[in-house]
């Protein structure tokens, strides 16, 4: 929370920034896509730095739903909401933002691959790494649905873009 906290004035700071050196540039909406580009960043590093450090348990799980439902049913029900909701976080800030940031982004389906190859890719360096942790194609289900879901929580902010387009 502390961390947090202190890291909203550098944000601030950086799409202060940003955005000067867009809009001397000619961009058309600097300040929109600089803080676009903060919250992506800022919302998704400190989910990837948690995934990629070492664990205890390691695994491979390629079949869709299994270590979804193995997860709900051996875990405590406070312990699968955190398991699950940590999840549909990780690239929520992501997809909030893409479609904010880009019209080409407009839409659920381009937010759901771009979120589940980034997921994708996590998940390969967790395996290749070694990291002690359990690679899941159910990471990769849930985390491109919490990016779908965040995207859909801010359509108001790029709807109107998207219908101009």
């Amino acid at each position: 929370m502390v961390a947090t906290v202190c890291t909203v004035p550098v944000a601030a700071l950086a799409v202060l920034l940003l955005s000067r050196r867009r809009a001397r540039r000619g961009h058309p909406a600097p300040l929109r896509a600089s803080v676009a580009d903060v919250v992506m960043v800022a919302g998704t590093a400190p989910w990837i730095w948690m995934i990629l450090t070492p664990g205890s348990e390691e695994g491979v799980h390629l079949v869709p739903l299994v270590d979804l439902a193995g997860q709900l049913a051996l875990l405590s029900p406070g312990a699968a909401v955190v398991q699950i909701g940590g999840n549909l976080l990780v690239f929520a800030a992501l997809g909030a933002m893409l479609p904010v940031r880009s019209a080409r982004f407009t839409s659920p389906a381009a937010v759901a691959a771009v979120a589940a190859t980034a997921s994708l890719g996590v998940e390969l360096l967790q395996f290749g790494l070694r990291l002690g942790r359990v690679s899941s194609v159910d990471d990769v289900i849930l985390n491109a649905a919490g990016a779908v879901l965040a995207a859909l929580c801010t359509r108001r902010w790029w709807a109107r873009r998207a219908e101009t387009s």
